[in-house]
């Protein structure tokens, strides 16, 4: 399965490419794509305000982990705009990865994209997280995941059980 950005102009293969260069460069241990975009995998594609990274990091206590990862991208020209970095205008946030989204990225699918090896979230991780946050549109993805994708109902309930998580009402 190929992912079908939501734009035309959207960097994801550089933005995929500086995940894998942070575990190259010893700032993280690994990283997939989460969010809005890592549904996009999945279901059909919509419009989205920004990327998701989410990466285990070396540093567990993050007060070094943190910072060397701001330098290294903007040591690549990505700009930072509040929590947000920017590659060609476009915002991509990195997230330390705990409990579910942790799991979430050592269990991630591997993909590759225009050449670029990255990972994103299984569909049933996605369903889990949005459970977990439990906006509103964090139920419309739930809805669309429900329909669309191809998931393994028994590992989403096992996922869901594990973390203590009901799906809401639709």
């Amino acid at each position: 399965m190929a992912i079908n950005p939501p734009a035309d102009n959207l960097p994801l293969a550089d933005v995929l490419r500086a995940a894998n260069e942070l575990v190259a460069a010893g700032l993280i241990e690994d990283w997939a794509l989460g969010g809005a975009l890592a549904a996009i995998y999945y279901v059909e594609p919509f419009t989205t305000y920004d990327a998701d990274i989410f990466f285990i990091p070396k540093d567990k206590g993050l007060t070094t982990g943190i910072p060397a990862i701001f330098a290294h991208l903007q040591a690549q020209d990505w700009q930072v705009e509040r929590e947000h970095f920017l590659i060609r205008g476009f915002p991509v946030q990195f997230l330390a990865a705990g409990g579910l989204t942790d799991e979430a990225v050592r269990e991630a699918e591997k993909f590759d994209y225009e050449g670029v090896p990255a990972k994103v979230f299984r569909a049933e991780h996605i369903i889990a997280i949005a459970a977990s946050v439990g906006r509103a549109k964090d139920k419309v993805r739930i809805e669309q995941l429900l329909q669309q994708a191809d998931l393994d109902k028994s590992y989403l309930a096992d996922v869901l059980q594990r973390h203590k998580l009901i799906l809401p009402k639709l």
